[in-house]
């Protein structure tokens, strides 16, 4: 037998030999899996660093240096988290010295958030550690890679897209 097409009533002893069955066919079962193998993977190379552990703060470092003023709502959207935990990931980042808070200038009532020269530091570090993580898909080639993130930023934007419009 196959790879993954193993008798079901069959003892199973080695990963090969899993038949997936419906999780085959379940995008949700891959990406939780691959999230979780590339999260580790980054973790990893992370440790040590402000950023590691957790989820958010890569995303939000990012935005933010993209972005100077950005509104902490936006950032929320963007990593679809919603805004309670944003603000958590916020409010450790500020402790941590990495952003500051200062009132939007073309509406006092609202949040602008900067990078830090500290936080300005971190990016660029991890910046460079980001852009290392095509390491560790190094076993597809460079086409099957453009196309599979090709394909995740279209359905991450019409999910973003989605979300904006549920409200």
């Amino acid at each position: 037998m196959t790879a993954g097409k193993s008798d079901p009533s069959a003892a199973v002893t080695r990963v090969e030999d899993v038949d997936l069955g419906v999780l085959d066919d379940t995008l949700s079962f891959f990406v939780r899996a691959l999230n979780l193998a590339v999260t580790r993977d980054l973790e990893a190379r992370l440790e040590g660093m402000e950023v590691a552990h957790g989820t958010g703060k890569i995303t939000a470092l990012f935005l933010i240096g993209r972005h100077p003023g950005i509104r902490p709502s936006v950032i929320a959207a963007a990593a679809m988290k919603d805004r309670s935990a944003m603000a958590r990931v916020l409010g450790d980042m500020e402790k941590q010295g990495l952003i500051r808070r200062e009132a939007d200038i073309a509406d006092g009532r609202v949040q602008a958030l900067h990078l830090t020269e500290k936080g300005e530091r971190l990016a660029e570090d991890v910046r460079a550690i980001v852009r290392q993580s095509r390491d560790f898909f190094h076993d597809i080639s460079d086409e099957e890679y453009t196309q599979v993130i090709d394909l995740l930023r279209g359905i991450y934007w019409r999910v973003v897209k989605s979300n904006q419009q549920k409200g």
